[in-house]
């Protein structure tokens, strides 16, 4: 691998921009705990060694190379993230513990349980129909790749690397989130931020296919 350094400040700098996996990680943090934002950092990281097996495999590039394949994915992730969006713009209230206090222990863990899972499908799915990521594998790593060396071993090394530098990036900004939480906690905040998250979403899924 050429420039390991230059490649993890690149990475570093990239993770930190605001994107989907922000906004998602953020919402749900807020929502449902650091628990769930860090359901949904582990879903995020799956889709990204989704992408790393791939690139290895070389479809990544046939699926740029086909117009077909490309814009099915492009399009699939615009409606899910339009989707997650909407649903978010117009769901009335958020889950918390202070609002469940009164309810069934079981059924408390229950609903928690569902709220884990589906923070987790929602990092792996807006990964996995992600574009963007698929153009990472392509125009960004093959810049730091020695064609001397073994490509795959490279691939996933940088793969690997990009996905621990964007788990531990998220990890700290679910602890920062989660602790500002008792600052946050007015109703009329969380319903502010879950409209503007819905909006941001809608928006990322409406610029994904432009």
């Amino acid at each position: 691998m050429d420039n390991l350094l230059a490649y993890i400040l690149m990475a570093l700098m990239m993770s930190m921009l605001p994107g989907t996996d922000t906004v998602l990680i953020m919402k749900n943090t807020l929502s449902h705990g650091a628990k769930a934002g860090r359901f949904t950092i582990l879903g995020m990281a799956t889709g990204l060694m989704f992408w790393t097996v791939i690139a290895v495999f070389g479809l990544s590039v046939a699926i740029v190379q086909s117009l077909f394949l490309f814009h099915v994915i492009k399009y699939l992730g615009a409606t899910y993230l339009f989707y997650l969006g909407v649903r978010a713009f117009f769901t009335k209230s958020t889950l918390s513990l202070e609002a469940v206090q009164g309810e069934n222990q079981c059924a408390v863990d229950q609903s928690f349980h569902y709220h884990y899972k589906e923070s987790y499908l929602q990092g792996a799915i807006s990964n996995f129909l992600n574009p963007k990521t698929v153009l990472v594998y392509i125009t960004f790593m093959p810049q730091f790749i020695d064609l001397n060396g073994n490509t795959n071993q490279q691939l996933i090394g940088l793969g690997l690397i990009l996905t621990l530098i964007a788990v531990g990036w998220f990890m700290v900004l679910v602890y920062l989130i989660h602790h500002m939480k008792k600052w946050l906690k007015k109703p009329k905040f969380q319903l502010i931020f879950q409209k503007s998250t819905g909006v941001m979403l809608i928006a990322f899924g409406v610029k994904t296919v432009m």
